[in-house]
């Protein structure tokens, strides 16, 4: 499993996130204090505070790719 934070500051950037992460079949959760969501699920994403930063947690080790499409919305850098 890998973590990392990330930021989603727009409606069009929840929409680009999500359609990024759906191309993956391993699973993307989306933790904001003590609610998890699925990082492919819309209406989930929307139910988080996204006013501050929110974990990402990847359960795969083979996510390379997928860190680097999702590298935009890094909180981190």
């Amino acid at each position: 499993m890998k973590s990392l934070t990330i930021k989603l500051d727009t409606i069009s950037d929840v929409k680009n996130f999500v359609n990024i992460v759906s191309k993956y079949d391993f699973e993307v959760d989306l933790v904001s204090g003590r609610y998890a969501v699925d990082a492919k699920s819309i209406m989930g994403i929307f139910s988080l505070d996204l006013a501050k930063p929110i974990k990402m947690e990847i359960y795969s080790d083979d996510c390379d790719a997928f860190l680097e499409q999702v590298k935009e919305f890094s909180a981190e850098g």
